[in-house]
């Protein structure tokens, strides 16, 4: 069987609702409660949001996650905050929370929030661990979701997000191959 390639699987990002990043928090909230109806009712085969800039260049996504993110940016400035809670260290990460003055009131003044924070703010841009070419085998997307457990990939051509591999549609496929086996 040929190697499956990830332009075979891939979604479009044109198969997926969109935000500006000049958007606030309140549009994107109203955004992303349409993308999980959607996503809810069958309608979308993900709850991914995507952001685009002026241009029309999609620069990242948004997702509910990101959002309340967005409500303490200070936890940007801390890399290792997930390793330390994955590894059950909680009075590091209570020293921190302190340290940082994390969460003392993300809540505090959410309306003004609503309207003043931007989407460009809030949006997660792909790294390398969230990210496959547009050329390569699902062999390499097959790694990244399992060793980062991300729902879905960024497909990249050169510099530019051209489509979202999600686990979903490549988890289909490998079913069907096994299927196909007829062992």
């Amino acid at each position: 069987m040929d190697t499956l390639k990830i332009r075979e699987l891939m979604s479009s990002v044109d198969q997926f609702p969109r935000i500006s990043t000049q958007a606030n928090f309140y549009e994107a909230i109203l955004a992303l409660e349409t993308a999980e109806k959607d996503f809810g009712e069958g309608k979308a085969g993900q709850c991914v949001l995507l952001v685009e800039d002026q241009n029309g260049r999609i620069v990242g996504k948004i997702s509910p996650m990101d959002a309340i993110r967005g409500l303490e940016p200070k936890y940007d400035k801390i890399d290792s905050l997930a390793d330390t809670i994955r590894y059950g260290v909680p009075q590091a990460v209570e020293s921190m929370k302190d340290d940082y003055r994390l969460w003392q009131e993300p809540l505090k003044d959410l309306c003004r929030k609503a309207v003043s924070l931007k989407v460009e703010s809030l949006l997660s841009q792909p790294g390398p661990t969230e990210s496959v070419k547009l050329t390569e085998s699902v062999d390499s997307a097959l790694h990244l979701f399992a060793t980062t457990r991300h729902h879905y990939l960024f497909v990249m051509e050169e510099e530019s997000i051209v489509g979202v591999l999600l686990l979903a549609d490549v988890y289909k496929a490998i079913c069907n191959i096994v299927k196909a086996c007829q062992i």
